[in-house]
């Protein structure tokens, strides 16, 4: 009985350990297929990035335009003002001393050539006396609209409608000419500033037939995307050779006075790309920073290739070298190999590896 029992035991035995090592080489396969698909190669779109720089429509220093006392200010800082409402007020009293004083003289200027005239008339001055009182007159007449106008110099008013910054100069300081008061912002509409690189320009002239047919968002400094759209109007004419760059401008529509003069954000635009090359980021690992693939060659032995990636989307990588669209890329797996290690894989077609993809669109 203790045999018959020992062979059973050694049977079982035998029996579980075949199982056991069957089901070993079996899950081993199943680990050894790994997925492979290829780039897509496409036109399509992208959203660029671009920090920009903010700036008023009219944004203009308000300067002293005459020597005095700053003898009265009408508005406040941070205030919206009107065109021609009344901001600040120099100590007139001067000006209007030397308006007076040319006035004076130019009605005195005006009996002499009345009286030239009156003697010319009855041929007991020369003409020549006549003209001579003439040009005395216009002289002092001048005189009378120089002294008006700096009289009206010490008034200033606001060119256009606008917000005020904060005060150079204090109700009573001693302001001279071309002193700096403060500075007024028209925010009604905003310039932005963003540079763009030679390459993603030319691809932008291509496609676009006028600037003004582009429309931007603005990323604002909160992250949150400006509600306005703007549009793309002007392009300066020369490259930085520092940077290899040009200044685009695009305009904001600001009804809502949100944005102000020197805020910062960043422009979202549209690039258009001719047979980009894409491929899932799930499929790339990183050495030293550098962007990696295993190419699958005919023999099944995969290859650590280097790519570039000249675009990023959610879940996607534009590559602009180390890999052609002929190619076959490991999707999975990728950490449980290494380079020349032969493999089975299954294939799937790149358009159905991307349709997957949680984020992705057409």
């Amino acid at each position: 009985m203790k045999k018959m029992f020992l062979l059973m035991l050694v049977g079982w035995s035998g029996v579980y350990c075949f199982t056991g090592c069957s089901q070993e080489v079996e899950a081993k396969e199943e680990v050894q297929k790994f997925l492979v698909t290829s780039p897509l190669q496409k036109d399509t779109t992208i959203t660029k990035e671009y920090v920009s720089q903010i700036h008023a429509y009219q944004h203009i220093e308000v300067r002293a335009l005459e020597k005095g006392y700053l003898q009265k200010i009408y508005v406040d800082e941070g205030q919206t003002v009107r065109e021609g409402q009344l901001m600040f007020q120099i100590m007139p009293m001067v000006y209007q001393a030397e308006l007076q004083k040319s006035k004076a003289e130019a009605n005195y200027v005006g009996i002499e050539y009345q009286n030239t005239k009156k003697l010319a008339d009855n041929n007991v001055v020369s003409k020549n006396e006549l003209a001579l009182a003439q040009a005395k007159l216009d002289k002092a007449n001048a005189e009378v609209g120089l002294a008006k106008t700096h009289l009206d110099f010490t008034t200033i008013r606001a060119p256009f409608n606008g917000m005020m910054d904060h005060f150079q100069a204090r109700l009573g300081s001693l302001v001279d000419e071309g002193d700096l008061l403060t500075t007024l912002s028209d925010n009604s509409k905003m310039w932005v500033y963003f540079n763009v690189p030679e390459a993603e320009y030319l691809a932008y002239k291509a496609h676009a037939r006028t600037e003004a047919e582009t429309k931007v968002k603005l990323l604002m400094a909160n992250n949150e995307v400006f509600k306005y759209p703007g549009v793309v109007q002007t392009i300066e004419a020369d490259f930085n050779n520092e940077t290899g760059n040009i200044a685009f401008r695009a305009t904001f529509p600001n009804p809502d006075r949100l944005l102000r003069n020197g805020e910062t954000g960043s422009v979202l635009m549209t690039v258009p790309l001719k047979n980009a090359l894409i491929i899932p980021q799930k499929a790339t690992f990183e050495v030293l920073e550098k962007k990696f693939v295993y190419v699958v060659d005919k023999r099944n032995v995969v290859h650590q290739r280097e790519v570039v990636v000249g675009s990023e989307m959610p879940d996607l990588y534009i590559v602009t070298d180390g890999i052609s669209a002929d190619d076959k890329i490991m999707l999975e797996g990728i950490r449980k190999v290494k380079d020349g290690d032969k493999i089975s894989f299954n294939y799937e077609a790149p358009k159905t590896v991307i349709s997957h993809l949680k984020v992705y669109s057409e």
